[in-house]
């Protein structure tokens, strides 16, 4: 799966221990190899297929991919057993090849504990699919949403407009009066150019599609916007 042991190496705990879930998968739930101490066992370590010069190298990174999986909870003590073996949980089953690894251990990029509420519960399960494009629009969709209701606006009211208008800095019913005028531009502008940039998941796809950093920074970006509406709507 990986045969240039230098790229093995290069790898960090989480990168490889996708290779190793993938393995781990395809082994009988009763193999001995679903424990540690034997998976390493001279001659029955994956190592064994590398230079002898780099196998004990590669048994420290395999023990430190086993780790992760352990601590994510992709592989679990079998219940019953005292010498450690394991199971692949069902998180772990649903993760079988490596594009789903890939999804679930780029969602650990995107900070649960920060996150607005209503941004984890209907976007983070996209995010964790790994449909970034699908959780950019959920997440703006969820802002033009709050905006609306905060503001009594109708279901018709929708996109740049409606931003302009709950926000104005004049009449707009979620504008801080408070704060100096440029301040209460700058606030609209924000709103607007974020809903007319990003709620359309068109307006930033690049050729290769989007990439889990750049899905994280508009997610985290709709969750601190709709922070803002709550306040203003608080302060209503």
């Amino acid at each position: 799966m990986i045969p240039s042991a230098d790229d093995l190496l290069v790898l960090e705990p989480e990168e490889l221990a996708g290779v190793l879930l993938e393995h781990l998968n395809s082994l009988g739930e009763n193999s001995s190899s679903l424990q540690l101490y034997n998976f390493l066992l001279p001659g029955q370590s994956p190592a064994v297929a590398y230079p002898k010069e780099c196998q004990g190298r590669i048994n420290e990174a395999l023990a430190e991919a086993w780790v992760w999986l352990e601590r994510e909870g992709l592989i679990a003590p079998r219940p019953g057993s005292d010498n450690r073996f394991m199971f692949v949980t069902r998180r772990g089953k649903a993760l079988a090849n490596r594009q789903g690894f890939d999804s679930y251990r780029h969602a650990s990029l995107l900070p649960k504990n920060l996150l607005h509420p209503v941004i984890l519960q209907k976007v983070y399960p996209a995010f964790l699919r790994g449909e970034y494009d699908t959780a950019i629009f959920q997440a703006f969709r969820e802002v033009e949403i709050a905006v609306r209701e905060a503001g009594g606006y109708l279901p018709s009211d929708v996109g740049v407009p409606l931003m302009r208008a709950a926000f104005n800095d004049s009449q707009g019913p979620l504008t801080d009066k408070t704060v100096v005028t440029a301040e209460r531009q700058a606030m609209a502008a924000l709103f607007a150019g974020a809903i007319g940039l990003f709620k359309n998941p068109a307006s930033h796809r690049s050729q290769t599609g989007i990439q889990p950093p750049e899905a994280v920074e508009c997610v985290m970006l709709a969750s601190q916007l709709l922070r803002i509406v709550d306040e203003r709507r608080a302060a209503i």
